[in-house]
């Protein structure tokens, strides 16, 4: 078995682990990308939900899922370990598919309640893993989070363009069929591969714990998981209890954290505010970009044209769910050896400012999707061209946010919270989704028989707020940059 002293001293830009659970993660983002970019289509088409409640009715699907991922970092942290926690939540997502597959129309909720806790399982624990292969101060953990990045987006790039297309032009119960025979494909990977991760991502409870006292532990985890699934489905169907438990789960999360951080020292707390001024601006950033499986999954079901430059036949609802994927395929990799590159010369722009950066190009991302209305016809039809530039512009925003924030939990946490705070990340997520749905909503024409014409014009106007808003925090995050390096103690 592997030490983690043999696994952080590999050679080269990136260790071999970080392939295999690249190799998972792929297929499991497969599922999560094909799954996100069906779902307000699936709703507005086959459920018959109208605009505004297939917004909100989405914002609370996605913040379930990513709420879930601190759970499942806090089980992993306390009880089954990251790697038995990425096993429990695949034969969810598994389990989730095969539900929704039998009836779309009358298991479509109670399926996704499996595939809310399974991600929550899966999600936060093998990025937490990806952070553990590296040494505390190992300056090639970006660059390995940026080619991790790579295999999320070339997994959401394959489901994104798959599923939508088989769902829409072929069966929906196939459709969500796919989730489970390529959820299978991950936990097969993970199984073959999981040796060469040594002692990373076992068991946190004590080695003297009794063995069937041990089991217990475990059983009830999995024994609660299942039980929840009443509950959560009350939740997603219905908003106003969404809106509820998002007040709540919030403050409790500040609260449990506090209680952790009295087990360590001033610099380790210091750090740990740090990571809590980069997940408050995740949340804003979350909730202008996941418009895109909401606000911009409609829009382009309604409000784009069927032609990319000019000749090219393609489904708009497929560019909106894999356009952004195959812009991060392309450049992940390379903004990653640009860091690196940057970083030999001392010259890398520290953390904050690349977060920074990345609402600046936010805000030039929106205003190219409000500048849709200036090609617009009669109709209310618009050009696909200009709406795929909005995701190319936003591609790079998103690369100087979300893989930096994944690395940077797993810097400024203390090992012992690696998992709960990495869990706090994907929180901040499920705060943004939940966030996208009520300004998707608040776009959204109150009219069900509103032309296409009325509803390009809110929803572009809708997005040229969005642009300025992101252009203030951007120059808000920059402006307050010197103070958040102080407290990350020397963290990059």
């Amino acid at each position: 078995m592997y030490t983690r002293e043999e696994i952080h001293n590999f050679e080269g830009k990136y260790p071999k682990q970080l392939l295999h659970l690249a190799g998972s993660e792929m297929w499991e983002r497969f599922c999560f990308y094909g799954m996100r970019g069906m779902l307000t289509v699936f709703m507005v088409t086959q459920l018959g939900l109208g605009d505004k409640v297939a917004n909100l009715q989405y914002g609370a699907i996605q913040a379930f899922v990513y709420a879930f991922t601190f759970i499942g970092g806090v089980f992993a942290d306390k009880i089954l370990g990251f790697q038995k926690s990425l096993f429990w939540g695949a034969i969810l997502m598994i389990a989730g598919g095969l539900v929704i597959a039998i009836s779309p129309a009358d298991l479509f909720y109670i399926g996704t309640c499996f595939f809310i806790i399974g991600t929550g399982f899966f999600k936060p624990n093998i990025s937490t893993m990806v952070g553990q292969l590296y040494s505390e101060n190992d300056p090639r953990r970006d660059a390995g989070f940026s080619l991790f990045y790579s295999a999320i987006n070339l997994g959401a790039l394959l489901g994104g363009v798959l599923m939508i297309w088989v769902g829409k032009y072929h069966s929906w119960p196939l459709a969500f069929g796919l989730v489970s025979v390529v959820m299978t494909i991950s936990l097969i990977n993970f199984i073959y591969t999981r040796k060469s991760l040594g002692t990373i991502g076992l068991s946190p409870l004590h080695p003297d714990m009794p063995v069937k006292k041990r089991r217990i532990y475990e059983v009830a985890v999995y024994i609660g998981s299942l039980i929840a699934i009443p509950f959560i489905l009350k939740l997603v169907t219905n908003t106003h209890y969404t809106d509820l438990f998002m007040y709540i789960i919030g403050p409790l999360t500040l609260v449990y954290l506090g209680w952790e951080m009295r087990k360590f020292n001033v610099k380790e707390n210091k750090r740990l505010l740090a990571a809590l001024v980069f997940i408050l601006f995740s949340i804003l950033f979350w909730a202008f970009f996941e418009q895109a499986g909401g606000s911009l999954s409609i829009f382009a079901l309604n409000n784009l044209h069927h032609t990319l430059l000019g000749f090219i036949p393609m489904d708009p609802n497929i560019v909106n769910n894999s356009a952004n994927s195959l812009f991060v395929i392309i450049f992940a990799p390379l903004m990653g050896l640009l860091w690196l590159w940057l970083s030999k010369r001392k010259s890398e722009p520290n953390s904050v400012v690349k977060f920074g950066l990345g609402f600046l190009l936010l805000a030039g991302a929106f205003y190219a999707f409000y500048a849709t209305i200036f090609f617009a016809d009669a109709d209310g039809m618009t050009s696909l061209d200009v709406f795929t530039l909005g995701y190319f512009i936003i591609t790079f925003g998103e690369l100087c946010l979300s893989p930096i924030g994944l690395s940077l939990m797993t810097k400024l946490s203390p090992q012992p919270i690696q998992g709960l705070m990495m869990g706090m990340w994907f929180l901040a997520s499920a705060y943004g989704q939940y966030v996208a749905g009520l300004l998707g909503a608040g776009m959204s024409t109150a009219d069900p028989n509103a032309s296409n014409l009325s509803k390009l014009v809110s929803y572009t106007g809708g997005y040229q707020q969005l642009a300025i808003y992101a252009l203030i925090l951007g120059v808000v995050l920059i402006a307050i940059s010197p103070g958040v390096r102080r407290l990350m103690k020397g963290v990059h």
